[in-house]
């Protein structure tokens, strides 16, 4: 068949190149000049099957209203005259009941271990390289409330094979010396040895190239204008390329990776996709002093921070993100947000890092008010979802492409998930990629 990808995005590249090694003619399509240029230019860099905890849990409420009109909460929502988010935010409240949150974090973890492990057969099958780190994810805690409101979530993830081990502060200390600054303040940890992270937009260029060399064709600075119907189905795609020029892309199936977009291209077809822009923040530094930078891959619960590190042939550097900010379409930076940040890193590992030469940016998360993403068909036969990932695109990237080119391919995903459109899975034994 061929099949349009709308979107150059971690989603969109990693949909191509499963729907080119299954046999179909692909396009990609995308308004940036290169790939992953928005929602996953500058991320976290974690693939964290541990970060399953949905937003939307029994202590999110509470914390909500306490954060409110907080310039530097970890997660503020700016309340708007905009029906979307208020709709979203009252999504958000149903999805918090204990009842719903376990059922998330079932989903989260499942498909988060089947693409863990698909991006670990990916790079053992093709070399890709992207400034990877395979030491694991260690979840830390300053405050005995946080700790032990994680204890729970963490034996449901270790229920469901993820291996996230509870661990004291000076096993915590241990596993990464960087924190030994703060051992007076840690309550305790969880490490989950079989996380990693990695340059997210390195890797989206890199898998470009091995899908456009096995003949993926990618019109980038192409701006989609509309998705057009027609008999009940998808005709064709209108886009501009960089000239203005108008164009109509025509093909057998469509799928919508658009990330926060999603949803405005949607809605035209009567498709409602209940997916809020949820801008995060970024910060990179460069290394100043090695010994007192972090190796394995840190996430600051409390602060909603994660912490990564990069070290190739373009030097040595610290990626710390995090944070939501409920604000519309918005993207400005908050200087209050940023310097947040770095006031954290400084807190926590003073001078590793260079603040002077601290390197902002700010992207806008598809979120949904569950966490959990959409995958799958829609009411439209030609017409398939990759889209509302959230914080956890990088994580959930080859899985979710994976499994949308096999749906697109009329065959079963190999990973049991609540994929849009189609049947509840069957337990049954999850299969390695």
């Amino acid at each position: 068949m061929r099949v349009i990808v709308l979107g150059a995005g971690l989603l969109g590249v990693t949909s191509a190149y499963y729907l080119q090694q299954l046999g179909h003619e692909v396009t990609v399509i995308d308004r940036q000049a290169t790939p992953a240029a928005e929602t996953s230019f500058a991320n976290g860099g974690q693939i964290s099957v541990s970060h399953a905890e949905p937003w939307a849990n029994p202590s999110a409420p509470l914390k909500v209203l306490q954060w409110l009109g907080k310039e530097d909460a970890p997660l503020l929502f700016r309340i708007r005259a905009d029906m979307r988010q208020w709709l979203w935010g009252l999504q958000f409240l149903r999805e918090c009941t204990p009842a719903r949150t376990k059922h998330n974090i079932e989903q989260i973890v499942r498909l988060g271990t089947y693409s863990r492990d698909t991006l670990q057969q990916l790079r053992r099958d093709t070399g890709l390289s992207y400034d990877q780190r395979t030491q694991g994810i260690l979840h830390f805690y300053t405050t005995q409330k946080e700790f032990d409101g994680a204890l729970k979530p963490a034996e449901q993830m270790r229920a469901l094979g993820c291996e996230r081990l509870v661990i004291s502060a000076d096993e915590a200390v241990k596993i990464e010396p960087a924190l030994a600054h703060i051992r007076p303040q840690l309550a305790g940890a969880t490490y989950t040895a079989e996380d990693e992270s990695g340059d997210a937009n390195r890797f989206a260029r890199e898998l470009v190239g091995l899908a456009a060399a096995a003949g993926v064709k990618f019109l980038m600075s192409h701006t989609v204008t509309a998705l057009r119907e027609a008999g009940g189905s998808i005709d064709h795609v209108e886009a501009t390329d960089n000239e203005g020029r108008f164009q109509r892309i025509r093909g057998d199936a469509f799928v919508l990776a658009m990330g926060s977009l999603s949803p405005l291209y949607a809605a035209p077809l009567g498709i409602r996709l209940p997916i809020y822009p949820a801008k995060g923040y970024s910060v990179t530094l460069p290394v100043k002093d090695a010994s007192k930078a972090h190796q394995v891959s840190l996430t600051d619960d409390e602060y909603k921070l994660v912490f990564s590190r990069y070290t190739s042939e373009s030097g040595d550097r610290l990626r710390i993100a995090g944070t939501a900010e409920l604000n519309g379409y918005d993207r400005d930076l908050n200087r209050v947000r940023c310097e947040a940040i770095v006031r954290r890193v400084e807190e926590l590992f003073p001078g590793a890092g260079d603040t002077e030469q601290a390197q902002f940016w700010t992207g806008l998360r598809p979120a949904t008010p569950s966490n959990v993403p959409m995958i799958g068909k829609t009411k439209l036969p030609n017409l398939y979802l990759n889209t509302g990932h959230g914080t956890l695109g990088w994580t959930h990237a080859c899985g979710s492409g994976k499994s949308i080119a096999r749906i697109v391919s009329g065959l079963v995903p190999e990973v049991d998930f609540a994929f849009t459109g189609m049947p509840a899975p069957q337990p049954r034994v999850l299969q390695a990629a």
